[in-house]
């Protein structure tokens, strides 16, 4: 350690530059150990702190911020190209819920046997399945081909609190203009 040190004092106060062992004296005398912040400084700068507390409120600091953090899980929606349309709109209500979840979502579609040759097919329901979904999705991988299985990856729209608010004045402001036209048309006979 070096012979002389820039002493920052419990409550974050400077205390100046003094020797090494005024240093430790001080923190005997204030019961609080001496830790070393910045050893590149010239002189090297030490800070007067209970060591245990410290450590013990940035483990606190360190599990708050674990908490915080959202964790985005990759979610997966395995299709077939024969699929009906009672099974699609099943897997769409999942899908929707999982990109309203915040989760990104693997769509797989898978071939078996000879249909394998009708890659079209399977294209087209993929295309369908991002234009149902619209402006809800961001595709971060196209549909491409992985041995007999087609792979599409979507993750939730970045665009989610700003598409509610325009989306709401334009509903009001066509709302009387609809019941304007109800009232002027005839009734149906």
């Amino acid at each position: 350690m070096a012979p002389e040190v820039r002493v920052i004092g419990p409550d974050g106060e400077q205390m100046g530059v003094m020797s090494t062992q005024d240093a430790l004296r001080r923190a005997l005398d204030l019961d609080v150990d001496m830790v070393e912040t910045v050893a590149s400084a010239s002189p090297p700068v030490v800070k007067l702190i209970d060591y245990g507390k410290f450590k013990y409120q940035e483990q606190k600091r360190e599990a708050e911020a674990k908490s915080k953090q959202t964790v985005i899980e990759v979610k997966e929606i395995k299709l077939r190209p024969g699929t009906d349309e009672g099974d699609y709109q099943v897997k769409m209500r999942n899908i929707k819920r999982f990109l309203e979840e915040g989760d990104k979502v693997k769509v797989t579609l898978r071939f078996r046997g000879r249909e394998i040759t009708h890659q079209e097919l399977g294209m087209a329901q993929l295309e369908r399945i991002k234009t149902d979904l619209g402006d809800l999705i961001t595709v971060e991988s196209m549909p491409k081909l992985e041995g007999k299985q087609m792979i599409m990856m979507i993750a939730p729209s970045r665009k989610k609190g700003g598409t509610a608010k325009p989306a709401a004045a334009p509903a009001s402001v066509a709302a009387p203009a609809a019941t304007a036209a109800t009232t002027s048309a005839p009734a149906p006979v």
